[in-house]
C-alpha cells in the first residue's frame, strides 16, 4: 500500500475545499432567488410576525418605518433586499 506524500495530501485538501466552496455558492444563490421572488408582505409575515405582534402599517410614518426597518434588520438578521421590500410594503 502506498503512503500519501505531503504533496498528495495538500492536493486532496485543496480539491475538497474547492468542492465545499462551490456547493456553498450554489445553495446560497438558490436561497437568494427564493427571497427575490417573495413580496414585502410575505417577508414581513415570515420575519416580523414570528417574534412579536407587529403594529398596523398605518401606525407609523414612512420615515419612521425606515428607521424601524434599519433597527430590525440587525435584530432579525435581514438582508438589505429583505429590509427594503418589507419597508416598502409597510410604507404603502
Amino acid at each position: 500500500m502506498k503512503k500519501l506524500s505531503l504533496k498528495n495530501i495538500s492536493a486532496i485538501i485543496s480539491i475538497s475545499f474547492c468542492i465545499i466552496f462551490a456547493i456553498s455558492i450554489i445553495y446560497g444563490c438558490k436561497a437568494s432567488q427564493k427571497v427575490s421572488m417573495k413580496t414585502g408582505a410575505q417577508l414581513w409575515a415570515e420575519n416580523c410576525q414570528r417574534c412579536h405582534n407587529t403594529p398596523s402599517p398605518s401606525s407609523f410614518s414612512p420615515e419612521q418605518w425606515e428607521t424601524i426597518g434599519l433597527h430590525m434588520q440587525t435584530r432579525a438578521l435581514l438582508t438589505d433586499t429583505e429590509r427594503e421590500k418589507i419597508v416598502e410594503f409597510l410604507k404603502q
